[in-house]
């Protein structure tokens, strides 16, 4: 893909691949020691976590995927970009590069995504970072009662194929205090240069609709990893998933480090990067 719109200031980091047999799923593999795995959501891609990665690979190693369809990874017209398959690649990922020992650093779809992959191969994971992100149905919720209005609408597809509605529109609604810059916006909506390559983002809404079973059922058996030192980083200014949303995560994980940063809206690792990196360095020293 042509990607001379990418900042290399702000993304110093070397390429690399991972072919999945069916697309390349690029990655960034930066520093060593303890393995430090970040999992973006929507419609984010690694470049959230630079800030992360550029202050933490002096101690760890900093490996951030981008999911297919996402970033500088393939965005194959006809692909299953199910959360489902997102798991699965992340799990074949993982296996293949054998890492063991796992921080998972997950943030808004990373948490079903990587919480699945946990649950499966609970003794490759020691600890956990979890950013603004959910594990559970929302059907009974109000506010999700109202969005699924809006995703059953069939003017969705066409503003997100046609406008890149997610990227233009929705993820700097999201930004707290701190609004997002036209110049770091352009690094999150040029990956979905065209139509034909925003079909992951699309995917992702439709999931909120699909997937709510699924949810649900990674949430009743989380307790399985409620051991881990987990640490819970959350923008309280996220005006869908906000201090609600925490608070029922720690309703099954109560042993939990709990970081509120009051200015942050739905993405702390870019709107209070510094805050954040201290916050998960102080954590990773204290649960060695």
């Amino acid at each position: 893909m042509n990607t001379q719109w990418l900042d290399t200031k702000e993304y110093p980091f070397s390429a690399n691949y991972f072919d999945t047999g069916t697309a390349r799923m690029h990655y960034i593999d930066e520093g060593a020691g303890e393995p430090l795995l970040f999992v973006h959501g929507t419609p984010s891609w690694s470049f959230d976590f630079r800030h992360l990665v550029r202050d933490l690979r002096s101690t760890y190693r900093c490996i951030a995927v981008d999911h297919i369809g996402f970033g500088l990874s393939d965005k194959p017209r006809h692909y299953d970009y199910s959360v489902q398959n997102h798991s699965a690649t992340l799990e074949k990922f993982i296996l293949h590069k054998n890492i063991r020992d796992i921080t998972l650093v997950l943030h808004d779809f990373g948490g079903p995504i990587g919480f699945d992959v946990a649950l499966k191969h609970p003794g490759r994971i020691k600890r956990m970072v979890i950013l603004n992100s959910w594990l559970w149905s929302s059907r009974e919720e109000e506010a999700y009662r109202k969005m699924s209005k809006v995703l059953r609408s069939p003017l969705l597809p066409f503003l997100y194929r046609y406008f890149n509605f997610s990227a233009r529109f929705v993820l700097p609604a999201s930004f707290g205090e701190k609004k997002i810059t036209s110049r770091i916006l352009k690094q999150y909506t040029r990956p979905f240069a065209n139509r034909n390559q925003r079909e992951g983002t699309l995917a992702f809404a439709r999931s909120l609709l699909q997937d709510q079973d699924r949810f649900e059922s990674l949430w009743q058996r989380c307790t399985a990893l409620s051991a881990r030192p987990v640490l819970f980083a959350w923008g309280m200014k996220d005006p869908v998933i906000g201090p609600q949303y925490l608070q029922k995560f720690l309703s099954g994980f109560p042993g939990a480090e709990v970081l509120k940063i009051a200015s942050a809206g739905h993405f702390p690792q870019e709107e209070e990067p510094e805050m954040l990196s201290q916050a998960i360095r102080r954590f990773l020293e204290k649960t060695e």
